[in-house]
């Protein structure tokens, strides 16, 4: 066994979890304290943590049309992690593990430098986190031997099983992989390249109990191709607003049912997307703005993102409207 029993039983319960369900990256609930001309966009203000905890009620309990998610991961980008400070993480993870109450594993997220990456995992440690995802550090690149060396700081501060995150400056190598990989407490890789070469390079460096996750934006529009080279398992920003449509595609892809997701994707993932690049930032705006008209005490984004303005939310409200009747859902979703 490579891990202890403690980081193995955590492994395990995410496999068992990634074979279940998609990973719950949810929203953090803001206030919204108004502003001024364009700043009324991006003014999210306090915490609300009585919104966060009835939203992620909803999102965690399985429903009719909704199956749970495999794991939640609170306070990672869908969450705004950039945007929250020490004590509003820490009231956000513990709510999160209180609500989750063991059914399902919680991995939170940390970022920035090694030493303040370090703050947030000690604080993830002490509200009961079972995991943390290591998110890419800011500004600037970095060599190998450095993306490695962050890591093994990161370990020696916290007792917590880590899974690396490569997106934007951060990309590891094969032999990079297998480095991070015999660090005790590292168990995986979150992908966000979406490039398949050193993907597939990559699972195969790395040790069988090793686990890999696809995090592209919108990651059910590569699901399929992440599955060929061997990582099935996805997170899924609609899980955030529309369970019931994040798990029918989970279920369609899961059962080999291309006409459903061909219609899926055709239908609402695509035109979710296009709308989606079409302003920096909209890969949680617009997140939001579709759990807000689903009525789901979220609240605003705050700056440096912005909520979309009335144009784009008149379409995302057409394109969420099309998604949720393919999958028979009502558009009101409660959070009782």
């Amino acid at each position: 066994m490579r891990y202890s029993a403690e980081i193995e039983a955590v492994v395990q319960r995410l496999r068992d979890g990634m074979a279940d369900g998609v990973l719950s990256f949810p929203l953090t609930s803001f206030r919204d304290e108004g502003g001024e001309g364009g700043e009324r966009n991006c003014n999210g203000g306090g915490l609300d943590l009585d919104g966060y905890r009835a939203y992620l009620t909803g999102q965690l309990a399985p429903g009719r049309d909704a199956a749970a998610p495999g794991a939640v991961f609170p306070a990672c980008g869908t969450g705004e992690f950039f945007s929250l400070d020490e004590d509003e993480y820490r009231a956000v993870v513990e709510a999160t593990v209180e609500i989750a109450d063991g059914r399902l594993p919680v991995v939170a997220g940390i970022g920035y430098g090694w030493a303040q990456a370090l703050r947030f995992a000690r604080i993830a440690e002490e509200a009961g986190a079972d995991a943390l995802l290591v998110m890419p550090h800011y500004l600037v690149g970095a060599p190998q031997d450095g993306l490695v060396g962050q890591l093994r700081r990161i370990a020696d501060g916290t007792r917590l099983p880590l899974i690396a995150y490569q997106r934007g400056q951060v990309a590891f190598t094969a032999d990079g992989l297998r480095r991070i990989a015999k660090i005790p407490t590292v168990i995986g890789l979150k992908d966000g390249h979406s490039d398949l070469d050193r993907l597939q390079r990559l699972t195969l460096a790395a040790p069988d109990n090793f686990l890999f996750f696809n995090g592209a934006s919108t990651a059910e529009i590569q699901a399929r191709a992440y599955a060929t080279v061997g990582v099935p398992a996805y997170s899924s920003a609609v899980h955030a607003f529309a369970p019931e449509i994040a798990s029918a595609f989970f279920t369609a892809l899961r059962g080999n049912d291309e006409a459903t997701l061909t219609k899926l994707l055709r239908d609402f993932y695509v035109p979710l997307v296009e709308l989606r690049d079409r302003v920096p930032g909209y890969a949680v705006s617009l997140v939001k703005a579709a759990a807000r008209l689903r009525g789901l005490p979220v609240g605003p984004v705050r700056a440096p993102l912005t909520d979309p303005g009335a144009a784009d939310l008149a379409e995302l409200e057409a394109i969420l409207d099309t998604g949720l009747a393919l999958v028979g859902a009502p558009r009101h979703r409660t959070t009782d």
